[in-house]
């Protein structure tokens, strides 16, 4: 399972459309109220917010043959869904290393930190 840290996933979104190819999906893992507070939202990419405890009944949400990047504050809680949609199959997973935290740190300071 693949990791990108968030300048790789920023460079991925922006060949990606340059490329003409399927948008990648953000799959944030968090809590609602910190989503709410706090979320990646790019034109390249679509974002599905499912906490993580709800990720294995809601597994057919998440499309097996699209590259699913999952996001969490700081990457520990992605990390784990990640390997646990690794294991169902899913071959284009990567985790955010950092998290939301190090996309606000580094490449979007609009999002707020918590």
């Amino acid at each position: 399972m693949q990791q990108y840290t968030v300048r790789e996933l920023q460079q991925h979104l922006l060949d990606s459309a340059a490329a003409g190819t399927a948008r990648p999906l953000l799959l944030d893992v968090r809590e609602p109220w910190e989503f709410s507070l706090a979320a990646i939202r790019v034109p390249q990419a679509d974002t599905l917010h499912i906490p993580m405890q709800e990720v294995p009944a809601r597994l057919a949400e998440i499309e097996a043959e699209r590259l699913v990047v999952c996001v969490c504050h700081h990457g520990m809680r992605s990390l784990q869904v990640a390997h646990f949609l690794a294991g169902q199959g899913h071959d284009q997973v990567v985790n955010l290393q950092g998290g939301i935290d190090a996309w606000s740190e580094q490449i979007d300071p609009n999002v707020p930190r918590y």
